[in-house]
């Protein structure tokens, strides 16, 4: 989308000062600790692109809040490379890059505010590499530090972390099914048939590159198969979301054109466990 069809959408340059005041509105409170998901495109053209919206999101939040993204990792091995022929295997398991908090890309898919975040002087970035997340400001090194290898969006993930400090879920445009949080509420859920992947990806230990084995919930393909109980042609976290909206938890407003979502950390993960547990066993 060009820049004039942008401008018109949010009739206008979409400031940081405007964006300070449409957060304020929406509810976004200095001392804030706030996991955030952005389609920049949708709230209009923001002058300055992510560096605006970073910055507006450190005015509202002050000194004494905190940022938080979903990274991944852009160029992790597949998790099916260790079916691919062994020649090849056997050359990604030499010269593939071990994962580096650092230097290693955030997942492309997620958008180009998670990469700006955790290249932010300051930012920390967990050490998981498929489920790593970055965080900046008073409580990043709290949220970030010593990410379960195994389980990573489970108990004592930067996700429980978020949960445990009071922390806030805002969606900038971004569609509901971005709901990252809501993979918490799947790890956590006593449902049948939940679905888990073990892989290996390079890590650095000690400064060494080595290769290590993980296990998680399949956050990929779908932690359960939601066939049953969503509607062709919405995604699982998507009808939870919609679900939890008519249930009256959290809120909703316009950053710039973009329709967006403020919710409550804690409040998302119990309805969304309760929601999965009672859906799925019945579905």
């Amino acid at each position: 989308m060009d820049e004039l069809a942008l401008l018109k959408r949010a009739d206008g340059p979409v400031t940081r000062g405007r964006l300070r005041h449409d957060l304020t509105a929406l509810g976004l409170a200095e001392g804030d600790l706030v996991m955030f998901h952005t389609q920049l495109s949708a709230i209009g053209y923001v002058a300055g692109g992510p560096q605006t919206l970073i910055g507006a999101l450190q005015d509202v939040l002050g000194e004494r809040g905190t940022l938080m993204v979903t990274c991944g990792w852009n160029d992790a091995p597949p998790y099916d490379f260790t079916d691919w022929p062994q020649a090849w295997q056997d050359a990604v398991r030499a010269e593939h890059s071990a994962y580096h908090p650092e230097l290693s890309e955030a997942d492309h898919a997620n958008g180009r505010l998670p990469e700006a975040l955790r290249r932010w002087p300051g930012a920390v970035r967990s050490r998981h590499p498929d489920a790593s997340f970055a965080a900046l400001g008073a409580a990043a090194d709290a949220l970030m530090a010593d990410h379960p290898w195994d389980d990573p969006h489970g108990p004592d993930s930067p996700l429980a972390r978020l949960v445990a400090m009071g922390g806030r879920v805002l969606l900038l445009g971004a569609p509901l099914d971005s709901l990252t949080l809501l993979h918490h509420a799947e790890a956590l859920a006593d449902a049948p048939s939940k679905r888990f992947v073990d892989y290996e990806q390079p890590i650095l230990v000690d400064g060494e590159r080595v290769w290590r084995r993980f296990h998680d919930i399949d956050s990929a393909d779908g932690a359960f198969d939601y066939s049953a109980v969503v509607p062709e042609g919405q995604w699982p976290f998507e009808a939870i979301a919609k679900d939890m909206l008519a249930a009256g938890i959290g809120s909703a407003g316009m950053i710039g054109a973009a329709t967006s979502y403020l919710f409550e950390a804690g409040e998302v993960v119990d309805f969304g466990v309760a929601w999965l547990e009672e859906k799925l066993a019945s579905g």
